[in-house]
């Protein structure tokens, strides 16, 4: 999804907030769509629509009705009588929302009452602006006036993709009813008003930034073998003394949030990776970090504004490098908080042991830094097609770069490491040197992030190894980029419960500010984890991951079932009973299949997999915590990859994932990641796993448990064809002859339940 499609729907409930769920009955009115935002047409259009429903436009909430009022009327052009509505709507706010942040409405109290200056005295709209943003900002303190100045700078692309979008969807009607014309007027609004003001904000943002921080942007830290690291400095001008710090370091040049650290009362420190922005070194992804970060954390507590303590915090790659620092033990480091943090080795550049094409991607564009190079990153089809080309030419895992036609040593090294080797232990903390780490650790994850996996690896070790950790889970129905945007209402389909709905990046702050200030704990850390029950709208609260469940239940693996078709079943069948599943490894017909990656599917098509569902669920079933099983089998190869998807399958028939991606891995390293164990040819066996990927939700009567088992064979994975040999050597050579697989109905799954 593009950049602006992520944002805009983020913002949904922005643009709609103010919009009323109870209509007066009222005629549709007539409106014929423009086919585009930026056509000279739709400006008229919408004046006309906005000026057609103001007389007939009822509402009982007034501060709604003051609210849609207002968006009409500046739509319809009369911004002074839009100026008096937004008046009379602050006037309430200031009774009812005393002491709370500020909103978002702020922008359209500005933006309205310019155009009123514009339109009534003949002020220059950017004259106005400009005297709107001065009589409202500076009088904010440093947190609000963040948010604002945020808020100010969204692309207007964002918002003329959410107004294309309503456009669109309102095309094939030639009227219009007061609830939709309302949303398509704010969603005008929005787009309008950004557009108009947007090339003013940023001196007007610069302006204030003066006034309150200190900013140097060119820093420069030097490590002890001759690296130089590049960094970004803010810091609040009030007060004068010491403070503690924030630091994030990551390998990427885009947004940071070292302002957004001074506005919340700590000096923000970006740091850059060696070799990125400037830096001669070469960019190595992983290997130096941890050292680099313990540089960056002893320069910040030499300068006289720290006072000593640092917190790091980050997620994705900047969410692995504070336990990249943790692991060197630099006493200044007091805290650390992550969100889908990486691990490498463990969910990057593979997970399960599997390598993934998404990270010869990745390496060739964090490693190159032509603009050409970061233009290919983001073209998919491109990818796609490098993909395809790969998996029907059937060639080593490791001629990746030669058919992409750019070496790749990077992604060349890793394949050298399979195994959970010492190359990978030697970037973040392994084994006992967790119970090292004894400050405090924030941890956030998602169900649907594909780096839960590696944030729950960096918690169930710490509290293996040390029991008496200080460290935090948060986990809840959320993907990767939870934290630069915020919790979706809606996600990829799924309607999140509005419990889930928490500002995870403020509840950072305030665990920071518990941790380094003194402050209290935030409401919602009430344990060491803390998960939000899907499908039950609430969260709830355990000291461990065992402690999440109260009991767990036994589903087999049964070959038989009605018309054909495969069990979970509680009670396992005494007759000796298989299924047989077959993979041709020689065919790529199927190189255009992917697997489906909604959250909500209403049918599942089976590929290289087998499907087993449970009888209709006769009561509500919470599912939380790690499932875990046994698989009894026999088959023909010394290895192979395994995918496991769970579902809940609906009453009325939709199937919705319970995590996701899928908990996939090497059954050669199911036992231990470190050291391979093959599987014996030919011979009945069996294979304990437990998952790496968490959930929690609310199973309800009626539904079924579903659980799809497969094999993996895609073109966006490395493929094991079973000869035991390396498998980035392996070529289609290697799978002449087909996988061949019996799950044996000894097989099960225990599935944590809290009854």
């Amino acid at each position: 999804m593009s950049k602006p499609k992520r944002m805009a729907n983020c913002l949904v409930l922005f643009l709609y907030v103010a919009i009323s769920q109870s209509w007066a009955a009222v005629p549709y009115l007539e409106f014929h769509s423009p086919s585009s935002a930026d056509d000279a047409a739709a400006a008229e259009a919408m004046r006309d629509l906005a000026a057609r429903l103001v007389p007939v436009y009822e509402e009982s909430d007034p501060d709604r009705y003051l609210a849609n009022l207002s968006a009409m009327q500046m739509v319809a052009r009369n911004y002074a009588a839009a100026d008096v509505s937004r008046q009379s709507l602050r006037d309430r706010r200031r009774r009812s929302n005393a002491g709370r942040p500020v909103g978002r409405e702020v922008i359209y109290d500005m933006y309205a009452h310019a155009r009123a200056m514009e339109q009534v005295n003949l002020v220059p709209f950017a004259e106005g602006f400009a005297k709107s943003f001065r009589d409202v900002v500076p009088r904010l303190n440093d947190q609000d006036a963040y948010a604002v100045t945020e808020w100010l700078g969204t692309s207007p692309a964002v918002f003329r993709f959410a107004l294309q979008k309503s456009l669109d969807k309102q095309r094939a009607q030639d009227s219009i009813g007061q609830s939709e014309a309302v949303e398509l007027i704010w969603a005008y609004l929005a787009f309008d008003a950004y557009r108009t003001f947007g090339p003013l904000v940023g001196s007007l943002d610069a302006e204030d930034d003066r006034r309150r921080y200190t900013v140097d942007n060119e820093v420069t830290i030097e490590t002890a073998d001759g690296a130089s690291i590049a960094a970004v400095l803010v810091r609040p001008n009030s007060p004068s003394k010491p403070l503690a710090t924030l630091l994030e370091f990551t390998i990427y040049g885009s947004r940071n949030y070292a302002k957004e650290c001074a506005a919340h009362g700590y000096v923000g420190v970006v740091a850059y990776a060696r070799g990125t922005r400037g830096s001669t070194q070469q960019i190595v992804p992983y290997q130096h970090d941890g050292d680099d970060a313990r540089a960056v954390i002893d320069w910040i507590t030499k300068q006289p504004w720290s006072d000593g303590r640092v917190g790091m915090y980050g997620d994705g790659y900047s969410g692995f490098t504070p336990w990249a620092a943790a692991k060197h033990l630099p006493p200044a480091l007091k805290a650390i908080a992550t969100s889908a943090a990486s691990a490498p080795g463990i969910d990057v550049p593979m997970q399960g042991n599997i390598f993934h094409n998404s990270a010869y991607r990745w390496s060739a564009y964090v490693t190159n830094t032509k603009a050409s190079d970061e233009n290919d990153y983001y073209d998919d089809a491109l990818w796609h097609a490098l993909d395809q080309k790969w998996y029907i030419s059937g060639r080593r895992y490791r001629d990746m770069g030669r058919l992409h036609g750019k070496p790749n040593p990077i992604f060349i090294r890793w394949l050298n490491h399979p195994s959970y080797d010492r190359y990978w232990q030697e970037m973040i903390p392994y084994r006992e040197q967790f119970a090292l780490i004894n400050i405090p650790v924030l941890t956030t994850a998602g169900y649907y992030s594909g780096s839960e996996l590696g944030a729950l690896y960096y918690f169930t070790q710490h509290y293996r190894f040390n029991p008496h950790a200080d460290h935090t889970l948060v986990i809840g129905p959320y993907d990767d980029a939870v934290m630069q945007r915020g919790p979706l209402a809606t996600l990829q389909g799924y309607q999140v419960d509005a419990a889930a709905l928490v500002d995870l990046r403020e509840l950072r702050y305030q665990w920071f500010d518990h941790v380094l200030k003194g402050a209290t704990t935030p409401s919602l850390l009430q344990n060491r984890i803390n998960f939000e029950v899907m499908g039950a709208n609430e969260w709830r609260h355990a000291p461990s991951l065992e402690a999440m469940a109260k009991g767990s239940l036994r589903f087999y693996l049964d070959a038989t079932g009605p018309g054909g078709g495969h069990r979970l079943t509680q009670h396992k069948n005494s007759n000796a009973a298989f299924v047989q599943q077959r993979v041709n490894f020689v065919d790529r017909k199927d190189a255009a299949w992917m697997p489906s990656t909604d959250l909500i599917n209403a049918s599942l098509a089976t590929h290289n997999d087998v499907m087993f569902a449970s009888e209709p669920l006769t009561k509500p079933t919470e599912f939380t915590g790690l499932f875990s099983g046994r698989l009894d089998f026999t088959v023909n190869k010394m290895d192979m990859d395994l995918n496991i998807i769970l579902y809940e399958r609906l009453a009325g028939g939709d199937y919705i994932r319970l995590f996701s991606p899928g908990f996939e891995f090497r059954a050669s390293y199911a036992r231990d990641r470190v050291h391979r164990h093959l599987l014996k040819a030919g011979e009945r066996q069996e294979l304990t796993f437990k998952s790496e990927r968490m959930t929690s939700r609310q199973l309800q009567p009626g539904s079924r448990l579903v659980l799809v088992l497969g094999i993996n064979k895609r073109p966006d994975r490395e493929i094991n064809y079973g000869t035991g040999n390396d498998v980035s050597e392996e070529s289609i050579a290697d799978g002449k002859i087909p996988l061949k697989i019996r799950w044996h109905n000894d097989s099960y799954i225990d599935i944590p339940v809290r009854r």
